[in-house]
């Protein structure tokens, strides 16, 4: 599974970048007026940091100025993927892009539905939004599961699933059972992958057992015999 990081903060994603486990990043509207930054230098600047996709999505509502928005964004560097919502016009922008080679994502996916005309469309991403679907008393981990079935009946289709909205590392893991393609998650839920109480206890124990055997590693000479092989 690709791990997107979903943030339009530079900081924080050249912090995650250095780790070597980030795949892309993904951002909307909402974390770009946060960073309070211009968004296409923005936009520019992230993928320097990353080599993989990142999400830049438009700003228009209409077909012809979303596709105008979609044409200018791609334009910043070849791995942008434009960003478009799964509305009628969105989907015809996805599929002239698509025509063109520009990666497109699909977002703000509710439904199996929607997922079946993103991938019609020749999306290369569909965004189901797990957290948002729990928010309203529906099952967002549910949706992936169905979109992902679909999906892999169909051999032709190629649109990964990236799952959004993620709000716990249960989404994630249980994202990941059903075979999606890609996670996006804010920086903190992606930190706390990291986190499990028994690694901090068992680590506590190594270093305070280590610190009774008074050595240190660094000033001790490499053994002949390991030297010489």
């Amino acid at each position: 599974m690709k791990f997107f990081v979903d943030t339009a903060d530079l900081a924080e994603i050249r912090d995650l970048a250095s780790t070597g486990l980030l795949d892309g990043v993904t951002t909307n509207p909402s974390l770009v007026a946060k960073a309070g930054r211009s968004f296409l230098d923005l936009v520019a600047e992230i993928c320097e940091v990353v080599t993989g996709p990142v999400s830049a999505e438009v700003a228009a509502t209409d077909y012809e100025t979303m596709l105008a928005e979609g044409k200018h964004l791609a334009k910043i560097a070849p791995n942008v993927a434009v960003k478009v919502p799964l509305t009628p016009a969105g989907l015809k922008v996805c599929r002239h892009l698509a025509n063109e080679g520009t990666m497109v994502n699909v977002t703000l996916c509710f439904s199996a539905a929607q997922a079946i005309l993103a991938a019609k469309a020749g999306a290369t991403f569909v965004s189901p939004f797990v957290g948002r679907l729990d928010d309203v008393g529906q099952n967002g981990l549910g949706l992936i599961a169905e979109i992902v079935q679909i999906y892999d009946s169909y051999p032709q289709i190629t649109t990964e699933v990236l799952v959004a909205s993620i709000r716990n590392p249960i989404h994630l893991v249980e994202s990941a059972k059903m075979g999606a393609h890609v996670a996006t998650m804010p920086p903190a839920v992606i930190r706390q992958l990291y986190a499990h109480p028994l690694t901090d206890k068992g680590l506590s124990q190594f270093v305070a057992d280590w610190a009774k055997t008074g050595q240190t590693i660094l000033d001790q000479p490499i053994p002949r015999r390991a030297a010489a092989e």
